[in-house]
């Protein structure tokens, strides 16, 4: 009766989704409390966040899983917690928890692993050797602000991804390889996976930016991370568009061996659109994309929406490119709002190739970006604000071109490493940053006079960081400013509108677009932005970037001396620590800094003369002549002197690092009228024997011998950002993964034989010998424990571990009791 009430009440009148998940709600309490009524079953909306799950939940019942804990701190002193590892043989075929999500990153309850791993052993691209049961890891607790997944609804609903079918009649033609279809106006196609699309007749909008018959083919990246691109005919050739869509192999999708997070983020098995006009394919052909209709036609059956503009929002950016070649804009808004993603579809609307006659406006300049987000930077790693030049539009989300090195379609022309992901670490540092990016915009004006520019502002708009905003309003010469959210606050909005009313700027108000259901947490998407950005290479005559599967420790890094005649690093900033220079070895070993150049003396802004940072450090940690610090040049040390260089003077610790030491026991931030951004580097160890540095980066070695003839120095700098534990753990899941991929060929071999052979059988155990020692000695390294039991008693042991490790790197400096407080 009270069921058919609440039906009846809904259905009277539309209401919004808070207004249905409160009256559901009162209908569950009026059925818990009358009497003799018949249990109700309540659907609840899926949170639009993920809910963090705790380590004491119900403990899991003859389950034995792997989890990898990371131990190791920064200087900053934030513990490292859990991160995923895969999961061990052995897991319960018990019951399932239905309310898992199924597009989420690894889970630590056993039970959901049957549900979540039905039908995904051969949902990756390349074949089910590809993936097996033991694919899912498991992530206790929070792990480096990573968040658990949300619980969601039993039932996933059936949402339309596209409007368009495919038949016979529209296909053009199929293969193994590619698809090519037609397209009614007005009609729109929705794919999972990657592909490069050719426009050959009619027009087609993808992501804000029109696309028109040429030769040239785009690369489309559309992972179930984020709501998929939407491929619209706005209008063809006898009212059809004809596009291609063909498959690729760039490697990325193989990272799921390097990190869980990658895995289940692209299409699964084939669809029924698929297989259209496809006959006598090989049995185990797969494309790298799929059709889908709903989102019911995906095999892992993931939380997958198309991703649909406001109109509010499609007005905006059509008025904003009329501008044309004078368009100055702002985009600023509170977490979470929709800023990127508004950023990139006008940057593709901008950069469309709109032919001349359509406007009168032919871009041939391309567009100025101005990223001021170091927390999600669109083209660079974290940790960074750059100045971006961009020729034509760009289709994925930001870890799918995490640098633009050696790239015909852009380039960054600038960049400075604020060293967090919030500039409200050094907020005077961001704003002399963000000026000198501007310098830099005008000077690109002298080249092309006709480059629009965007900026696109982080989401920290409260306190410091509004009146940042309200600065940059008044001295950008902006033509519009844009505010992502309609709900205020107004403590934000009357001050941003007042300084554009003071600078004649007109400022537009549109709604905020969040995404729903997120599979991926703001510090996961960065871990995975920042490890595609270790792994990518831009290979000469390849005009799209590849990546590389292969963990960081087997690949062969570069060595630079520190120190001597031949020596390529001329010091080393740490920015925000108050540390002790015998503690710079530990800051840096096995932590990511920035490769930055130093184009004159003047970037060491706020360095003092030798005496006062000497008395400065003696009074900060005490240090004298007779202690153990070596101060000097390599070959003529002196205790408590300062040894001078070209470019400033540098302390030499006892490892003879050059530490560029200035302020109150931290260094101050380079100048970035004189300094510029390579990129980043994974410190892999320091040399002492024969003082050199081993160092991972991605960064092109033309770029470092170009500003070596130059004459610039080489600093590195350390900054706040996370530690790089996806690079401890990376061996691990990479020997897991080696060990599934050959247990899988030889159960294929097994289908035709009954057994093996006496020989095959010797050569078996020889290799099964070898790969579960690989994993044994990658899950046996420092910093790192694995958890082959994930029951309460083992996670909890685990977590007193971390403790005591975290106290053993809580010391302060050399001597004290906390260095031997276990």
């Amino acid at each position: 009766m009270v069921k058919r009430k609440a039906e009846k009440q809904q259905a009277a009148a539309p209401m919004s989704a808070v207004a249905a998940r409160r009256a559901r709600q009162q209908q569950a309490q009026n059925v818990s409390t009358t009497k003799g009524e018949a249990e109700v079953e309540i659907m609840t909306e899926p949170p639009s966040k993920k809910t963090r799950r705790s380590l004491d939940g119900d403990e899991p019942k003859k389950a034995e899983c792997a989890d990898i804990r990371v131990s190791r701190t920064s200087s900053s002193k934030k513990q490292d917690a859990p991160v995923p590892a895969e999961t061990a043989k052995g897991r319960s075929k018990g019951s399932t928890r239905a309310n898992q999500s199924d597009d989420a990153p690894p889970i630590s309850e056993p039970q959901a692993l049957d549900e979540q791993q039905e039908g995904s052993d051969e949902d990756q691209v390349g074949g089910p050797e590809d993936m097996s049961e033991d694919e899912v890891a498991s992530i206790a607790g929070d792990a480096d602000g990573y968040e658990s997944p949300a619980d969601t609804p039993a039932e996933l609903q059936n949402f339309p991804l596209s409007k368009a079918r495919l038949n016979k009649s529209k296909v053009v033609y199929a293969d193994e390889g590619a698809l090519c279809v037609r397209i009614k106006e007005k009609m729109n196609l929705a794919l999972v996976g990657q592909y490069d699309l050719w426009v050959k007749r009619g027009v087609v909008s993808l992501m804000g930016a029109k696309l028109r018959p040429s030769s040239k083919v785009y690369r489309v990246y559309a992972p179930s991370t984020h709501s998929l691109p939407v491929i619209k005919c706005v209008s063809g050739v006898d009212g059809e568009a004809e596009v291609e869509f063909k498959s690729c192999n760039n490697g990325l999708a193989r990272l799921r061996d390097a990190s869980p997070l990658y895995q289940r983020i692209w299409n699964g098995q084939n669809t029924d659109a698929d297989k259209i006009a496809i006959k006598g394919a090989a049995e185990n052909w797969r494309r790298s994309f799929s059709v889908l209709y709903t989102s019911a036609d995906d095999s892992m059956k993931r939380h997958l929406r198309p991703l649909h503009l406001d109109k509010k929002w499609s007005a905006s950016m059509k008025a904003l490119s009329q501008r044309q070649g004078r368009l100055r804009v702002l985009v600023c808004g509170p977490k979470a709002s929709g800023k990127s993603t508004f950023c990139r579809y006008l940057l593709n609307h901008v950069l469309s190739p709109a032919p001349e006659t359509e406007n009168g406006y032919l871009n041939t300049d391309g567009v100025a970006f101005l990223d001021l987000d170091p927390g999600q930077p669109e083209f660079a790693p974290m940790g960074q604000v750059y100045l971006a030049h961009l020729k034509a539009p760009f289709f994925g989300p930001p870890f799918t071109h995490p640098s633009l090195d050696d790239s015909r379609d852009g380039h960054i022309l600038r960049a400075h490493h604020i060293g967090a992901t919030s500039p409200k670490e050094d907020p005077d540092h961001y704003a002399v940053a963000t000026m000198n990016l501007l310098d830099q915009y005008r000077t690109l004006l002298a080249i092309y006079p006709q480059c629009p520019l965007i900026v696109n502002y982080p989401g920290w708009i409260f306190g410091q960081g509004l009146e940042v905003a309200t600065w940059l309003i008044g001295c950008l010469g902006l033509s519009d400013v844009v505010y992502m959210s309609e709900k205020g606050p107004a403590e934000v909005v009357e001050p941003l509108n007042v300084a554009a009313n003071a600078a004649r700027v007109p400022m537009t108000i549109l709604p905020s677009q969040p995404t729903e259901f997120v599979s991926r947490s703001s510090a996961q998407l960065r871990s995975m932005q920042i490890q595609s950005y270790f792994h990518l290479s831009h290979q000469a005559g390849l005009s799209n970037p590849q990546w590389s599967e292969t963990p960081l420790s087997r690949t062969r890094p570069t060595a630079v001396e520190y120190a001597g005649e031949k020596q390529g690093i001329a010091g080393v900033v740490v920015m925000g620590s108050q540390i002790n220079p015998n503690m710079l070895r530990e800051v840096i070993e096995g932590a990511i800094v920035a490769v930055v150049e130093v184009e004159s003396p003047r970037a060491f802004l706020g360095s003092s003369s030798s005496a006062e940072r000497l008395s400065r450090e003696d009074e900060q940690y005490g240090t004298g002549a007779d202690d153990d610090v070596e101060m000097g040049s390599n070959e003529s040390a002196t205790k408590g002197t300062l040894a001078s260089i070209e470019d400033g003077s540098v302390i030499r610790t006892p490892e003879n690092l050059p530490y560029l030491f200035a302020g109150f026991g931290s260094c101050t931030p380079l100048d970035p009228k004189s300094s510029n951004c390579l990129g980043l580097a994974l410190v892999r160890s320091v040399d002492t024997a024969s003082q050199k540095l081993e160092l991972s980066t991605p960064i092109s070695s033309s770029r470092l011998y170009n500003a070596i003839e130059q004459g610039h120095r080489i600093v590195l700098v350390r900054g706040q950002l996370d530690n790089p534990n996806w690079a401890i753990s990376e061996e691990y899941h990479a020997a897991r993964a080696a060990e599934r991929q050959y247990q899988q060929s030889v159960s294929r071999l097994r289908k035709n034989e009954d057994s093996l052979s006496g020989d095959d059988l010797v050569k078996h155990n020889q290799t099964m010998a070898v790969l579960r020692e690989r994993i044994r000695r990658a899950g046996n390294v420092p910093w790192m424990t694995v958890v082959e039991d994930n029951s309460r008693r083992r996670r909890e042991e685990a977590a007193r571990r971390e403790k005591s490790l975290w106290k053993l790197r809580k010391k302060a400096y050399p001597g004290s009791e906390s260095e031997t407080d276990w």
